[in-house]
């Protein structure tokens, strides 16, 4: 759970804040999507859902289709689903569902609901099955999660003591989110124990935790594609510096599988594989060992620590705010397998954001985690960003790692 926990919370209640005036309203030229690609989906950072108050920034959303499982007629095509490398497995807001989805069964009968804590606040709803078209890729009857299902209205509180609920579109700032980080289950730890504010059997007078199965977890659906399932691929245009009004780019699946998804010689950086900093690599930044970091596409911002740097006030805590963007600032990335790469970045102020501008390469701020660096969609903009899936092959070695 603990990448997850990390993953995609910072972008939930942080991309609310194109209320400042000033920027360039530029749109970004789009990356090239493949034609008629089945290993290819469109993505776009725009302003989100209608039903937000202001537009999203650096929000990178897909389109998935989601059936009854089995069924070719019972079916929904939902966009706005946030794509986020950073957690694991599909979760639908119910609001924007109109399928209707019977719950999935705990190991003991009952409904089988979950908590999932992200960085600023929790998500809560029962698992169903659902049979997942992405591009022309299907994952059969994956567990999924119904965020905000009337059915359980209950929170434990174990979970609803976490933090600020997000059960909404507007407080989520998505239909949902399409987890496809470098493992496949959200918590493994729940397969063997009953763990805090995670997997629950819950009946009409309430709910207790329990031990899920690996394979009725809420899982990265990627791995269950017939092909094309040992990671994926993120390809988004360079953004100016004054940002962009919208940038389209690719979600390519597979690494190594296809003729449009070749390792080539880009830099491969391995991740931590197992224990609490499992998905992490470390970031050397103004001296400083950051070995609890990762690359996140479900992240707003590049979150970091830099007491020199002038942080914002009002609506836009936690951001930075320099008083004229910080360019050329430099931090090293380094793998487990000892590769490393510098990666110059800029920090710009935050409070000059214009209210059109949904792509923005200088949205930085303060991270509430020690020892981390989060290197949120800024990153990938003029990127061809690769994440491999654990265990699974490909010609540049075996996941889990990040090349780019």
């Amino acid at each position: 759970m603990r990448a997850l926990r990390h993953g995609c919370g910072l972008i939930l209640c942080l991309s609310a804040i194109s209320c400042g005036g000033g920027g360039n309203s530029l749109t970004a030229p789009s990356a090239p999507v493949t034609p008629g690609a089945n290993n290819v989906v469109g993505v776009v950072v725009n302003a989100g859902p209608a039903a937000l108050n202001g537009p999203s920034v650096n929000a990178l959303y897909t389109t998935v289709t989601v059936c009854v499982p089995g069924s070719a007629t019972q079916c929904q095509t939902i966009d706005n689903i946030l794509v986020d490398t950073g957690s694991y497995g599909l979760r639908l807001l119910a609001p924007a569902l109109t399928l209707s989805l019977p719950v999935a069964e705990a190991s003991d009968g009952n409904a089988l609901v979950e908590c999932v804590v992200f960085a600023v606040g929790y998500s809560w709803g029962p698992v169903a099955l659902v049979d997942a078209h992405v591009a022309g890729e299907t994952a059969s009857a994956v567990p999924v999660q119904i965020i905000g299902d009337g059915r359980f209205p209950t929170v434990p509180s174990d979970c609803s003591s976490t933090g600020a609920q997000e059960d909404t579109v507007a407080a989520f700032r998505a239909n949902g989110v399409l987890g496809i980080g470098p493992f496949v289950q959200d918590c493994p730890e729940c397969a063997s124990a009953a763990l805090p504010a995670a997997y629950y059997s819950c009946t009409s007078t309430g709910c207790s935790n329990i031990t899920v199965g690996l394979a009725s977890q809420v899982q990265n659906p990627v791995p269950l594609f017939g092909t094309d399932n040992n990671g994926t691929i993120i390809v988004l245009p360079a953004v100016a510096a004054g940002g962009a009004t919208s940038v389209t780019g690719s979600l390519i699946f597979g690494i190594d599988t296809e003729s449009n998804n070749q390792s080539g010689t880009q830099t491969v950086l391995t991740l931590q594989s197992s224990g609490l900093n499992a998905g992490d690599l470390t970031t050397i930044f103004n001296g400083q060992s950051l070995t609890a970091s990762f690359i996140d596409s479900g992240s707003n911002a590049n979150y970091f620590n830099d007491s020199s740097i002038l942080k914002c006030s009002g609506n836009f805590v936690p951001f930075y705010c320099p008083a004229s963007t910080l360019n050329n600032l430099s931090a090293t990335i380094e793998g487990a397998n000892g590769i490393s790469f510098a990666e110059i970045f800029s920090v710009a102020n935050a409070e000059t954001l214009g209210q059109s501008i949904t792509a923005f390469p200088g949205l930085a701020g303060t991270n509430p985690a020690a020892g981390s660096f989060d290197w949120g969609l800024p990153f990938f903009y003029g990127n061809r960003v690769a994440t491999a899936i654990v265990g699974y092959p490909t010609s540049a070695g075996t996941g889990p790692y990040i090349a780019f």
